[in-house]
């Protein structure tokens, strides 16, 4: 299918996203990158954020629009490499992939002594860097955007500090620019892996987080909020079901609307949507809704236990509602945990419970 062309179905659920009409919102984001990069001196970027939050679908749509986003294109070459998908087990390796990238781009092409420097073999530490000094003297900024950056972190031997090092050179030359997404900050792996490079302290972290209600928005109105004169492949009442199923998390919004979507083609009712939503969410991975698994523990402990503790007084024949019951339960939590903390003696606990349960009951 032509990258251009818009899918009857244009929710994407796992993987980057590639067709450009398809991306919706982070404007301010891409904003953000345009201007540290367009800036008196580039400064490099760190865009960190949880698995399946949309930070490779980012780097790759900077990579097909920068051009819109900057003043004069002239000045810049940009790339997107994915680390995950290359063979980077050597530093060579790694400098190869970026010149191959490099060599792809009609700017570098133009230009016949960055054609030759690029294509030295071998192409080590000391040729790449000198490749990179001929693009400052032609007047053109190289801007690396890489993705799953920690792929190299595996490979400590290789990938050392003086590797590191020398990309942190290039950088501070502004000969150089990075936008290297991960899931933590660079920091955290410098430390993680007893790394000393100050490249870890990169430029500037621009944190990636889940969508504002108006980017929400337009992801659920997909395409028309994307194509001119294109309409909404789902209705009103498909939409709030997305809404309500994928809250502002890219990655289920989208694989809520794709479900939406499939279930009104193969004339399903909207308890398969949730049924299946339910499996593929849990199946895949879910990294951030983390907090959402622990909101879930939170609300059994401070909720379903004490309702639980609490009706057990039923048993003495009181009738008592979900609230009387949480009140109750809730307090005898508490005491218990006064107890295993030494707060408070088994003596003064049962006191207390026993006070509790007549103001509760009385």
């Amino acid at each position: 299918m032509n990258p251009g062309a818009v899918p009857s179905n244009p929710f994407v659920a796992g993987g980057m996203l590639d067709n450009p009409q398809l991306f919706v919102g982070r404007k301010d984001e891409l904003h953000a990158i345009a201007s540290r990069m367009s800036g008196v001196q580039p400064t490099s970027v760190n865009v960190v954020g949880e698995k399946r939050i949309g930070k490779s679908s980012l780097l790759y749509h900077f990579f097909q629009t920068w051009e819109q986003q900057v003043q004069d294109p002239s000045r810049y070459v940009v790339i997107y490499l994915s680390l995950q998908s290359v063979q980077c087990q050597r530093e060579e390796d790694f400098y190869l992939a970026v010149a191959q990238e490099l060599l792809s781009r009609p700017s570098v092409r133009a230009k016949p002594t960055l054609m030759t420097a690029l294509q030295l073999n071998p192409l080590n530490r000391i040729a790449f860097s000198a490749a990179i000094a001929q693009f400052k003297n032609q007047k053109l900024l190289p801007v690396l955007c890489l993705d799953d950056f920690k792929t190299l972190l595996k490979n400590k031997s290789e990938f050392n500090n003086g590797f590191y090092d020398n990309l942190r050179y290039l950088m501070n030359s502004n000969s150089l620019m990075l936008v290297v997404a991960s899931e933590k900050e660079l920091d955290f792996y410098a430390r993680d892996h007893q790394l000393t490079s100050s490249f870890f302290n990169l430029g500037h972290v621009l944190k990636l987080r889940e969508l504002t209600e108006e980017e929400v928005t337009e992801l659920v109105l997909l395409p028309s909020s994307t194509v001119a004169h294109a309409q909404p492949v789902l209705g009103m009442h498909e939409q709030n079901l997305t809404r309500q199923l994928g809250g502002r998390h890219p990655f289920l919004l989208q694989l809520a609307g794709m479900l939406v979507y499939q279930a009104r083609q193969q004339g399903k009712d909207e308890n398969w949507v949730k049924t299946q939503f339910e499996e593929q969410s849990r199946r895949l991975p879910r990294p951030g809704l983390g907090s959402r698994r622990w909101w879930r523990s939170l609300h059994w402990l401070v909720w379903n236990v004490p309702i639980r503790i609490g009706s057990v007084v039923k048993s003495i024949g009181v009738s008592m509602d979900d609230m009387s019951n949480w009140i109750l339960g809730f307090g005898i939590v508490c005491v218990i945990i006064l107890v295993v903390f030494g707060l408070v003696t088994h003596s003064q606990a049962w006191q207390w419970i026993q006070k509790l349960v007549n103001k509760v009951l009385g």
